[in-house]
């Protein structure tokens, strides 16, 4: 099978495994310089009932997904396994070195930014081009060449600050993200992760909150 047929391929599995959109990126991980980010679009039903804190809902759904995108991950690593390609998935929702780090393997908002799917929200949420921040993310390494050109968006925000406002633990800067700072930090990671512990400890044991995301406009549109 041609290189090309192969990308095509595994693009195809994952969005035929569920995932709404997927793109290739160039970046260089654990000697791994090409990888496939993709998205899958969250429940608008399930995000339009967050208010003032997550619902039992949205936690499941949440979890749900994660699941599916750790699936997607698989199928298209054994494909590539199959075709003679080596390949590394990052977990949808994994925290390495401590749960104080905050931080996973590789930047999945990262890896979808590089791949042009869209940019990232003053809530510090990747935020489609299509649907907003409302969405998951699935990142995979792989040492074929995927010939990919990495095409980062700007900020869409601008002026709103919904986000910043509607924050219940005030752990926002309100700063726009920027394609030449993309380490900057928007997100007080730890004010928001112990307030979500203890506000939110009956739904889902302080781990989701989700009201950024609801309340941002490109989710809502």
């Amino acid at each position: 099978m041609q290189l090309l047929d192969l990308k095509e391929k595994i693009i195809n599995i994952m969005i035929e495994e569920g995932a709404f959109e997927a793109g290739c990126f160039k970046d260089s991980f654990k000697n791994f310089n090409n990888g496939i980010s993709f998205s899958v679009k969250l429940s608008s039903a399930v995000i339009a009932e967050i208010d003032d804190k997550p619902t039992y809902a949205y936690f499941h759904h949440y979890r749900t997904v994660n699941a599916l995108i750790d699936r997607i991950l698989l199928k298209a690593g054994i494909f590539l396994e199959k075709n003679g390609y080596r390949y590394f998935p990052i977990g949808a929702s994994q925290t390495v070195g401590g749960h104080d780090t905050y931080a996973g393997l590789y930047s999945h908002k990262r890896g979808a930014v590089l791949a042009g799917l869209g940019t990232v929200g003053k809530n510090g949420l990747f935020q489609s081009e299509r649907w907003g921040t409302g969405v998951r993310l699935g990142t995979l390494f792989t040492d074929l060449d995927l010939h990919a050109a990495n095409d980062p968006k700007p900020s869409k925000c601008g002026a709103c600050r919904r986000c910043v406002q509607a924050c219940p633990a005030m752990c926002l800067s309100g700063e726009a993200f920027d394609i030449a700072q993309p380490e900057k930090s928007l997100v007080d990671r730890k004010s928001c992760s112990d307030y979500m512990k203890k506000a939110f400890q009956k739904i889902g044991r302080g781990s989701v909150c989700g009201i950024c995301m609801s309340v941002c406009p490109y989710t809502q549109k």
